[in-house]
């Protein structure tokens, strides 16, 4: 089990360009984000490699680990390693996952999403992913339950030694999230559509997690 606090890990709105990169940059610039995931428009891989090498270093000059994903048929290993990511998502199964690992070797982060079952998430740890990622918004927009998700990370956590990260929907949500002793807690729209700006969420997520972290 974690022994200490859970750290931030945020998850963009879906990018059609580089102009996100003043909302990245207000929240990585809090120092209390480990990792952003990228989720990329669909586009070609020429327009995606250059969106990364835009939207990348401004989350990395702040020491924030930079993962990307996209629906586009594009070859996204090929994105993170030439657009200078630190790592890729996936939600696709165990085979893509071992032929993603065979390609990047232990270059880069490979996490994996969309976890429907306990049974499927066994196989995404035996195939070698980085870090699960439970409760994030499905391709429709909804949500699992909270419960659900609390459930699910504390389960992992427990008994796995791989990484997860639970999402929040609200800020309300991070502290029964945190007490899973999920490594990492996600964060989305309640960071980036804070009535005070992106880096207030951040501040306002890391300040629970110090909490919780500093009441184990």
């Amino acid at each position: 089990m974690a022994d200490t606090a859970a750290r931030l890990y945020l998850i963009t709105p879906v990018l059609e360009d580089a102009s996100f990169a003043p909302q990245l940059a207000e929240a990585c610039a809090t120092k209390a984000v480990a990792a952003i995931l990228l989720r990329l428009a669909p586009a070609d891989e020429r327009t995606l490699i250059n969106q990364v090498k835009a939207l990348a270093p401004v989350a990395q000059e702040h020491g924030a680990a930079v993962i990307v994903t996209t629906e586009a048929k594009a070859d996204l290993a090929a994105i993170a390693a030439r657009g200078g990511a630190d790592g890729v998502h996936l939600t696709g199964g165990p085979a893509l996952l071992r032929e993603m690992r065979d390609r990047l070797k232990s270059e880069r982060a490979i996490g994996v999403g969309g976890i429907r079952t306990k049974d499927d998430a066994m196989s995404f740890g035996e195939a070698g992913a980085d870090y699960l990622l439970f409760g994030e918004p499905r391709p429709d927009g909804s949500l699992p339950s909270l419960e659900s998700v609390v459930e699910r990370a504390a389960w992992w956590a427990e008994i796995f030694e791989t990484p997860c990260a639970a999402y929040a929907p609200s800020l309300e949500a991070v502290e029964p999230l945190a007490a899973t002793n999920a490594e990492f807690i996600a964060l989305g729209d309640a960071v980036w559509y804070h009535p005070d700006g992106a880096g207030a969420g951040v501040k306002a997520a890391a300040e629970i997690l110090e909490r919780e972290g500093a009441s184990r």
